[in-house]
C-alpha cells in the first residue's frame, strides 16, 4: 500500500521538557479531507503544528509526498506546497482583502492574477468587499479571507485549525462547503475542528485524539457510526 501524501507518523513532542503528542500519527491523501477531532486539550492543535514544523519531535517524523520533511522549518514547508491557517490572528486588519490576498501570494514570482480570480470565485463576497479593510469584516468573512490567502500560494495542503471558531451554524456550514470544494481540486485539507459531528461528515479519515495519542482512526462516516465515539465525543 503507497504511503499517504502527508504524513506526520507517530509523533511524540511537545514544548520544552514534557511531550504533548505520544506516538500520535495523523494523515491524508491527496485530495482528501482529513479532520482532528477529541476533547479540550487532547493535543489537536499540537498534532498540526508539529505537521506544519511549528514544534519539534523528539521521535517520528513527517513526510509529503515520500519526502522526509521533520527537519525543515514552517517557512520551508510552504516552499515545498504546505499552507497553514491558523485559528486567531491570520489576517492583517489594516489591509484590504485584496492586499490580504496579494500577501499571500509573496512567495510566488509569477501571474498570480488567475489564482485570485478562483479565491473570488470560492468566495464571491470577498470579490464584492476587496478594497475593503479586512478588520471590518465579520467572523465568517475573515476565515474566507484567511483561507483565500493560503490559497494564494497554490498549496498542495492547506491546513485549518479550527476554521469555523466563533461562527455561526449557517456561516459553518457554508465554510465547510467550501473546504469540500478546495479538496475537489485536488488539495489536501487536514483540520482541526471543534464541530466534530458536522466535521466527521465532510471527513475522508477522521481522527479522534485523547491526551496527545491517537484513540480512534477510521472514515469519517464510520467514526460517526461508532457507538463509542458518539457517546464519549459526539455528545451521544
Amino acid at each position: 500500500m503507497s504511503e499517504p501524501f502527508l504524513i506526520g507518523d507517530a509523533m511524540t513532542g511537545g514544548y520544552g521538557g514534557a511531550d504533548i503528542l505520544h506516538d500520535c500519527t495523523i494523515a491524508v491523501d491527496k485530495g482528501q479531507i482529513a479532520v482532528i477531532v477529541g476533547p479540550n486539550g487532547a493535543g489537536k492543535s499540537t498534532a498540526m503544528k508539529a505537521v506544519f514544523g511549528m514544534l519539534s519531535l523528539r521521535k517520528g517524523a513527517v513526510r509529503l509526498a515520500g519526502e522526509n520533511i521533520t527537519g525543515l522549518t514552517p517557512q520551508a514547508r510552504v516552499a515545498k506546497g504546505m499552507a497553514f491557517v491558523p485559528q486567531t490572528h491570520n489576517i492583517f486588519t489594516s489591509m484590504t482583502v485584496e492586499e490580504n490576498l496579494e500577501m499571500g501570494a509573496f512567495l510566488r514570482r509569477d501571474n498570480i492574477r488567475e489564482t485570485m480570480e478562483q479565491v473570488y470565485h470560492l468566495f464571491p463576497i470577498l470579490r464584492d468587499k476587496r478594497h475593503q479593510a479586512a478588520g471590518e469584516l465579520s467572523g465568517g468573512q475573515r476565515q474566507q479571507v484567511a483561507v483565500g490567502r493560503a490559497l494564494m500560494t497554490k498549496p498542495s495542503v492547506l491546513m485549518l485549525d479550527e476554521p469555523t471558531a466563533g461562527v455561526s451554524p449557517i456561516v459553518m456550514d457554508e465554510l465547510f462547503d467550501r473546504i469540500i470544494e478546495v479538496a475537489r481540486t485536488g488539495i489536501s485539507i487536514l483540520m482541526v475542528e471543534q464541530n466534530a459531528r458536522q466535521a466527521l461528515e465532510i471527513a475522508d479519515k477522521g481522527y479522534v485524539l485523547v491526551q496527545g495519542a491517537n484513540r480512534f482512526t477510521d472514515t469519517g462516516k464510520a467514526l460517526l457510526a461508532d457507538p463509542e465515539v458518539r457517546r464519549s465525543f459526539l455528545g451521544g
